[in-house]
């Protein structure tokens, strides 16, 4: 971290750990938080770049009626096909990365927040000077997708099975913050994060990002 950059912490997690009520409860101190999976709708906006390119690699059948885009046929198109999650990939991740970027350099504050749900599955944190990782046990993640989502505890453990597992998430993890407990205990917890990454960020503390 230069003197004129926030200390940049990422957070991530695995599905129905808890991430957004984590990201929610650092915003209520303050602390700017850039969401990548917000920013991935924007950029495939309706007279984005990035639109046009998806369109133009998979056929306008992936727009809907009113010409944006049809998030089910697409994930229809690219589910079981590793070349067209790669080529996918190859035209969002930029994009969602410069906007980020972006963001992030408008958003000042002494330390910043960026929700990056896939940081483990992607393998980079080179733009980012500390990970803090969500955790829950998974028969708990299992318990909230049922609820949360209404599905089947087959479809729940196929969604978990998806993502990285949590031994990976939690072996790049520089922080670990668990949600198996109650909400006040979580927010004791978030406060305590605060305090500590306030301080890292006062003392320059944090390693240099290229």
């Amino acid at each position: 971290m230069t003197t004129d950059q926030s200390l940049r912490i990422a957070l991530t997690g695995g599905i129905a750990s808890g991430k957004s009520r984590v990201a929610d409860l650092f915003a209520e101190l303050g602390v700017p938080v850039i969401d990548t999976d917000l920013i991935a709708r924007q950029v495939v906006e309706p007279g984005q770049p990035a639109l046009a390119e998806v369109v133009g690699t998979f056929g306008p059948g992936v727009l809907d009626v009113d010409g944006r885009l049809d998030r089910r046929r697409l994930r229809e198109l690219i589910f079981s096909d590793a070349t067209a999650r790669q080529r996918l990939e190859a035209i969002l991740h930029p994009a969602i990365r410069t906007e980020m970027e972006r963001q992030s350099s408008a958003a000042g504050g002494p330390y910043q927040l960026l929700v990056i749900p896939l940081l483990t599955e992607g393998g980079r944190r080179d733009h980012v000077d500390r990970v803090l990782v969500v955790d829950a046990p998974e028969s708990l993640q299992i318990e909230r997708l049922m609820n949360r989502d209404s599905v089947t505890r087959e479809q729940a453990l196929a969604s978990l099975a998806a993502q990285a597992t949590r031994e990976a998430r939690l072996a790049i993890a520089d922080d670990v913050i668990s949600n198996a407990g109650s909400a006040a205990e979580l927010r004791d917890k978030v406060v305590a994060l605060h305090e500590q990454y306030l301080h890292l960020a006062a003392a320059g503390c944090a390693a240099a990002r290229p």
